[in-house]
């Protein structure tokens, strides 16, 4: 590789370093390495800040923006609290019923919400509902994130490394219902049916305060309903327009934008406090990301890669796919699933640039970073936010345990996708 090449390679290498050891907030070492990639790049004359601009995918930042703005708005409404509650009444303090409950609920909505925005409004709830019961919450705070990480990938806004793929790929959100969720479903029903074996021994204590619970009132909860209906009602247009978006000629991001537009017109929240509640440090860490992976583009290190993953050609599409769904779960077990995702897409083009059928390595690649994402405490956000908030507790979540937990879980969910993408290769 020539001087450009390596050295935007050791600036990206390191970002990711600093991330990975979590001593620093991951917006602001993006931040950073994004003007350090601007600024080598205008001294080596292989990229500026107009490159820089076009390298931020916009369709992607619109897309979380337009569904952060909703959940902003569904947040104070007690709308999550209501449906945790619902389901602690339902389970009548068994904790397997519970568990699968607490789970099912953060799984459906990760498909329609993206899935750190699930944990971190269900979590809580789920450690005031574990300590009336007197149960430690691990188990189910693990299996919120595993199970919201699992889910996630069967839709086109579930999960962060899908919305980045989709709009790399252009492919709609049908394409992921047909393609993604039918592998889903097997995955995640694998992820829970493993998940209650691990937990067994959890599983089988004996709740103290039963009564407690079932004295809870859902209604008590939902302290807005009217303005909460008014967002599900603008959700569900939401979700029928994502359906039609390609017949329609819209953007995905669009949608979710003017769906956001026009509930704030239709509820008039306080815009200050919506505001306050949307993730703009995603969205900071995410344009920032783009910006030093389009460095690395312009000073050559894909074409370098691609060069090198070429002499691979011999190798059979579908041995090729697996491979890469295996590459990328232990890279985002390693490493958070986002920068990973966003890093190989370059890859996955200037392969397709090259002649090869890459359709099929967009479903690896969604597969990989989902699935993977569920190894480590690291692997992905939900799970670091539900690390954080078990802090709160008796009894917090540890790397160790995660490993005892996650990992299993990630062997056996890309297992699971490896034997279906291989079964269903041809659709893709």
């Amino acid at each position: 590789m020539n001087l450009p090449a390596v050295i935007s390679s050791l600036i990206f290498i390191v970002s990711l370093a600093l991330i990975f050891s979590e001593k620093i907030n991951r917006a602001i070492v993006a931040i950073t390495g994004g003007v350090i990639m601007v600024g080598i790049g205008k001294i080596l004359h292989f990229y500026s800040e107009e490159v820089a601009l076009e390298a931020v995918d916009f369709n992607t930042l619109g897309l979380l923006l337009g569904m952060m703005i909703l959940v902003a708005m569904l947040e104070p409404t007690g709308f999550f609290e209501y449906l945790a509650v619902i389901a602690a009444r339902t389970s009548k303090g068994k904790p397997v019923r519970l568990f699968v409950l607490l789970g099912s609920i953060t799984t459906l909505l990760s498909m329609f919400l993206d899935n750190v925005t699930t944990v971190v409004l269900i979590a809580p709830v789920t450690i005031l509902i574990s300590e009336i019961l007197g149960v430690s919450a691990i188990p189910y705070l693990v299996a919120e994130a595993i199970l919201s990480n699992t889910g996630g990938v069967a839709t086109l806004v579930g999960d962060p490394p899908n919305v980045l793929i989709g709009s790399a790929a252009g492919l709609s959100f049908n394409d992921f219902l047909i393609h993604s969720l039918p592998i889903v479903v097997f995955t995640w029903a694998g992820a829970l049916v493993l998940l209650l074996y691990l937990f067994k021994k959890e599983l089988s204590k004996r709740p103290r305060n039963v009564k407690a619970v079932m004295k809870l009132n859902p209604a008590e909860t939902l302290n807005q309903p009217g303005t909460a209906r008014r967002i599900l009602v603008v959700l569900g247009a939401a979700i029928v327009l994502f359906f039609a978006h390609d017949l329609l000629g819209i953007s995905p991001s669009f949608v979710a934008l003017e769906s956001a537009a026009f509930a704030l017109l239709w509820i008039r929240p306080s815009f200050p406090d919506v505001l306050k509640r949307i993730e703009w440090s995603v969205l900071i860490f995410f344009a920032a990301l783009f910006v030093m992976v389009g460095g690395l583009e312009s000073a050559g290190v894909f074409a370098s890669v691609v060069g090198l993953l070429e002499r691979a050609v011999h190798i059979p599409p579908v041995l090729f796919g697996v491979s890469l769904i295996w590459i990328v779960a232990l890279l985002s077990a390693v490493v958070d699933n986002v920068p990973i995702t966003i890093a190989l897409i370059p890859v996955i083009q200037g392969l397709g640039e090259n002649g090869m059928d890459i359709a099929p390595l967009w479903w690896a690649l969604a597969f990989g970073a989902g699935f993977g994402g569920n190894g480590t405490i690291i692997g992905s956000t939900a799970n670091i936010i539900v690390t954080t908030l078990s802090e709160k507790t008796r009894t917090p979540i540890t790397a160790t345990l995660w490993n005892k937990r996650g990992l299993p879980v990630m062997l056996l969910t890309c297992i699971i996708a490896s034997i279906m993408y291989v079964i269903l290769y041809s659709t893709f």
